[in-house]
């Protein structure tokens, strides 16, 4: 029998019933319903109680090393790795990278419990945010695609801001695409859009915000054609939608497209210390870490849609994706068949289709990678760089002044010279008025 046992409450309790069993004022049935045991169970008890005496209550791990207890050099090896290699991550991606690079496997609770004993709390605060009913996801995959950016110093404190431009499923929650830009522009949306399309589909419809690139808002900034119909052209962006068949929605808070807004508060956390773990230090090298992220990213964090299958529209066979995703722009061409493209000047020459393209509308086409194009009526053009005019020619000749670069200009036919008709020597008939006598050549009318 154990001395000077320590009993707490509930074992006093059970005591207490034990001994008024053995006492003959309880019966087994009734100390079964007060400790909430079987019958069974409450024999055992007795037998153990009237064979070892209070020792029997206490329970035999008390005083005992759990078997499940962590190693105390592990505790020190995830107190060091937090403090060093992984600082900053919070518990959740601090234990999965504990698994995935370190071999340590453990849950979430005990790298919290093992943090918080040493005073290592989470770095990202999480505030109270007001009640709101959140809406419904869309039941199937492809329906709706949420399109955003972030400015953020994603490659640390001491290097400038990037923008991360990503798009987000709204039924699964998985990142379609991510790319980083300087700074939040139409060719970096361009670029998202083609990644979607090319891998995926196009979706029914965007979800975005009232950004610049997306709609045209201001008054000040329609034109006098424009204001007439009440009908603002689409930007550049809005125009590739409308092409691909893609519907705009735009938002009207950040709360209405919360899925992306909470994405890029997930990847300020885990993708900046994971691009500091790459040892990424520009723009180039965190895109080519997304590659590698954002699998890992998608089995971790995407879920199942409601209804099986994506309905993702394919584009037609044989469509060149060259001529959707490009700015395209409208020109009248010159009396000299030149197109004026800002500060370049373009030459169309003549075809089988027409010899003169002078006052014909075109469309000028500038691709993602700088090249021009110009089409007319869905036929593309044979162009040349137009010589240089003399007021460029003297800004070539002062130094100091900046001296724009010529496009490359993309020319899909050759052109066509004028044929030249041999000329050939004909004699005149003998009845020709040339061949006749003066005297021939008088009108009686007259006399």
């Amino acid at each position: 029998m154990r001395e000077n046992i320590t009993l707490n409450r509930d074992e006093q309790k059970r005591l207490h019933i034990l001994n008024l069993v053995m006492e003959g004022k309880l019966v087994t049935r009734q100390a079964a319903e007060l400790m909430n045991r079987s019958v069974r169970h409450i024999r055992r008890m007795v037998a153990a109680y009237r064979k070892r005496g209070a020792a029997a209550i206490v329970h035999g791990n008390r005083g005992q090393r759990p078997v499940n207890r962590i190693p105390p050099r592990v505790v020190n090896q995830v107190v060091k790795l937090a403090r060093g290699r992984y600082a900053g991550f919070n518990q959740q991606h601090f234990s999965e990278m504990l698994a995935e690079r370190e071999g340590i496997t453990m849950s979430r609770a005990s790298v919290r419990r093992i943090l918080e004993r040493v005073g290592i709390r989470s770095p990202r605060q999480r505030r109270i945010s007001p009640h709101r009913s959140r809406r419904q996801r869309y039941v199937q995959e492809g329906m709706l695609v949420q399109i955003d950016g972030s400015p953020h110093r994603w490659l640390g404190p001491e290097r400038g801001e990037l923008s991360l431009l990503a798009a987000i499923d709204d039924a699964t929650g998985k990142v379609l695409a991510a790319v980083f830009r300087r700074h939040e522009d139409a060719q970096g949306y361009f670029g998202l859009m083609r990644r979607i399309v090319e891998k995926h589909g196009c979706p029914l419809a965007v979800y975005r915000d009232r950004h610049g690139i997306f709609q045209r808002s201001r008054k000040r900034d329609l034109t006098i054609a424009e204001q007439l119909e009440d009908q603002p052209n689409p930007t550049q962006f809005g125009r590739l939608l409308n092409e691909l068949g893609i519907e705009s929605i735009p938002s009207y808070s950040p709360q209405s497209k919360g899925s992306i807004e909470r994405l890029f508060g997930t990847f300020q956390d885990r993708l900046v210390n994971e691009l500091r773990l790459a040892e990424a230090s520009n723009m180039d090298e965190a895109n080519a870490m997304l590659l590698e992220f954002l699998p890992r990213y998608n089995r971790r964090f995407a879920v199942a849609p409601q209804q099986p299958g994506a309905v993702y529209q394919q584009l037609p066979r044989g469509l060149r994706l060259d001529t959707i995703f490009c700015f395209k722009y409208r020109r009248t061409v010159g009396m000299d068949n030149t197109v004026r493209f800002y500060e370049h000047r373009i030459q169309i020459h003549q075809d089988r289709h027409r010899t003169s393209y002078a006052r014909a509308r075109v469309e000028v086409q500038e691709r993602m990678d700088g090249s021009v194009a110009l089409y007319y009526r869905g036929r593309c053009l044979a162009t040349t760089q137009a010589p240089v005019e003399a007021p460029l020619l003297r800004v070539r000749e002062n130094k100091a002044s900046p001296v724009p670069s010529s496009p490359t200009i993309i020319t899909r036919q050759k052109p066509v010279p004028k044929p030249i008709k041999p000329h050939s020597a004909q004699k005149p008939s003998p009845d020709h008025p040339w061949n006749r006598p003066m005297n021939l050549w008088r009108n009686p009318a007259r006399e």
